[in-house]
């Protein structure tokens, strides 16, 4: 049930793909939509949003979502091998000796969310992209339910693809490489003078992790999107893909994975100055594994609508409400069931923000959003803000938010068992997880050629979940919100411009977590089970045009040891080189995890180390 503004037209986008032409001053002029639901200057964005360009995506050589995604220093990415991934922000990762399951993040790609409502995770090997489609990715670490609901606990990442009419013409691209390959083709035309589309075409496959063991995985997938600006003041777009695929799991029978989408959104901009914005989509997901494994399939219809207005002189407001249904069954899953196998879930919600200038220079916003949800009753999703930009350079914020995470059929239905004995059962006790965010930040414009930014959090975690022993006696276990707590820590980043032809992009992030068990609480899988989270990331992107036909990029990463179930601190690499050898052609070398032959990111317990990764790729366009 997100919204986003439609994606910027054919010129503005050229202007992004030029950004790393740009001084600083005009890059922290860069719209953002993410933190205010509305059109606004990143310099002016009162929260911890770093925002991947398209520029950062095409110069990184990455073909992967997980791996764009470890261009934003305020994201933590753990992989461990080409079907496990961990994505968070803030800690709370949910990994530890037993389990993987990150599920206090929202992603959505193009207002479509992804999460699954089965678990509040993420499928990493569903969502896919074509790189060159994409115009820049939002990333927010903090919470944002008031304006995008449960779910957006730790943080919101906003995947926004490029308008039909910035991506004309027909491109491909071929990779191979030691451990993937990936083969894409587009196609964009025009259908009037108002109206643009384009269509796609792409193939990626992994091979095995550095292990040796057979873990890779397969996917195809195609799409469109359409573009009709059909006045001034009214815009349509609609898109649509399908995928299928495949991922191998050792000696394991292999799993399946297909679904499909489609979505539609119409804006009208008023003479007022306000606007109105309705979305619909529908979207379906299904996984089986061969040889009666099981098999799960999901499908979600969602609805919304926002309005935008000002009130006054001082008052900026955007109000809005939506609802959807997610309707699944999972069946014959050996050793995990669900009681019932099939529901529909029901969310719907009612949002409201305001943003009241209460100086020339200073700013609050005040916003609410009221949630309701199968299994639990109405929540209350507030947040305050406050901003003070004393000039066009420096911008200080502070936040106060409330967040949850919703019960879902697996912490409301589930029963596990190894046998004819049940292990574990979910109880309908189970309540939401709860989050009290304090934040206070800083964006600043150093000098023409640098930008600063810098923002510390102290959360207060209630509720979190826990396994619990049965009540006089030990199984079957059952879920519990035994664990409260409180974390604090800081992220930071800057972009440098050195010369010309040279940027630099240190980051860094700093973790402390302090959890214990509630009154009442048995600590029978320790605090791990909230999560194994490194203290220290620290990056440094380098970005260098050595001629106007050859692009040198460095990409450097330290994390500091996980700490139960320890795995060690390490130091990786990542390069690229491209030579632009025609005006519509490129050759490019990219590697991966340079420095070693093989690193640990998370237990061994739960996925493989991953090995080094060299690749060649050939893009052209005509």
């Amino acid at each position: 049930m997100i919204l986003l503004p439609l994606s910027v037209g054919p010129a503005q986008a050229q202007s992004i793909e030029e950004l790393r032409d740009m001084p600083i001053t005009a890059l922290s002029k860069l719209d953002v939509t993410s933190v205010t639901r509305s059109t606004a200057s990143l310099a002016d964005a009162p929260a911890s949003i770093y925002v991947i360009t398209h520029d950062d995506i095409v110069r990184s050589g990455t073909l992967t979502l997980p791996g764009i995604l470890r261009l934003a220093p305020n994201l933590q990415v753990m992989r461990g091998g080409p079907n496990d991934t961990v994505v968070t922000a803030r800690g709370l990762s949910g990994n530890d000796a037993a389990q993987n399951f990150s599920n206090k993040l929202l992603v959505l790609i193009d207002g479509r969310s992804v999460y699954s409502p089965l678990y509040s995770g993420v499928y990493w090997d569903m969502p896919d992209i074509l790189p060159e489609d994409v115009e820049r990715i939002e990333v927010i670490s903090g919470p944002g339910a008031t304006l995008w609901g449960s779910n957006a606990v730790n943080g919101v990442i906003n995947i926004i693809t490029r308008d039909a009419g910035a991506s004309q013409g027909l491109y491909g691209t071929g990779v191979i490489g030691n451990r993937t390959y990936d083969l894409g083709l587009r196609y964009g035309g025009h259908a009037s003078g108002t109206a643009s589309y384009r269509l796609f075409v792409k193939r990626h496959e992994n091979f095995e992790s550095a292990s040796g063991q057979d873990d890779g995985n397969r996917r195809t997938q195609g799409g469109f999107r359409f573009d009709w600006n059909s006045t001034p003041a009214d815009a349509l777009m609609v898109q649509g893909d399908g995928y299928f695929g495949s991922r191998s799991q050792g000696a394991a029978p292999d799993e399946h994975l297909h679904g499909y989408d489609l979505l539609t959104r119409w804006r009208h901009n008023m003479s007022s100055g306000g606007s109105l914005q309705l979305q619909a989509y529908y979207d379906h997901s299904a996984r089986r594994i061969e040889k009666d494994g099981g098999r799960f399939a999901l499908d979600t219809f969602d609805v919304e609508g926002q309005h935008s207005f000002t009130l006054g002189q001082s008052h900026a407001i955007v109000w809005g409400g939506g609802a959807r249904l997610n309707r699944y069954v999972i069946k014959d899953i050996p050793g995990l069931a669900f009681v019932p196998d099939r529901r529909t879930l029901f969310v719907g919600n009612l949002f409201a923000q305001d943003s009241i200038a209460i100086t020339p220079s200073l700013t609050g916003t005040i916003g609410a959003k009221l949630e309701q949800r199968t299994y639990v009753d109405l929540t209350f999703l507030p947040s305050v803000r406050l901003s003070w930009k004393p000039d066009a350079t420096t911008l200080i914020w502070g936040a106060i938010s409330r967040a949850v995470r919703s019960p879902t059929p697996f912490d409301e239905d589930a029963v596990e068992s190894i046998g004819q004995t049940v292990i574990l059962t979910a109880l309908s006790s189970f309540r939401s997880e709860k989050l009290t965010a304090y934040e206070l930040g800083t964006r600043l414009i150093v000098s023409p050629g640098a930008s600063l930014s810098v923002s510390g959090f102290y959360n207060v975690y209630d509720d979190l979940r826990t396994v619990e022993p049965a009540p006089g006696g030990f199984l079957p276990l059952r879920w519990g919100n035994g664990i409260k707590g409180d974390s604090y820590g800081l992220d930071a980043w800057a972009d440098i411009r050195l010369a010309n032809w040279w940027r630099l992009k240190p980051g860094y992030s700093l973790l402390v977590q302090k959890f214990r068990f509630k009154d009442g609480a048995v600590p029978l899988l320790g605090l791990s089970q909230v999560g194994n989270d490194p203290k220290h990331r620290a990056t440094l992107r380098s970005s260098m045009d050595i001629r106007p036909q050859v692009k040198v990029d460095f990409d450097l990463r330290y994390v500091s040891a996980l700490p139960d179930p320890h795995v060690p601190a390490y130091v990786e690499l990542g390069a690229r080189l491209g030579w632009q050898f025609d005006d519509r052609a490129e050759l490019s070398v990219s590697g991966f995890n340079l420095l070693h032959r093989q690193h640990r990111e998370l237990p061994a317990s739960q996925a493989m180390p991953l090995g080094r990764s060299v690749f060649v790729a050939l893009k052209c366009t005509i």
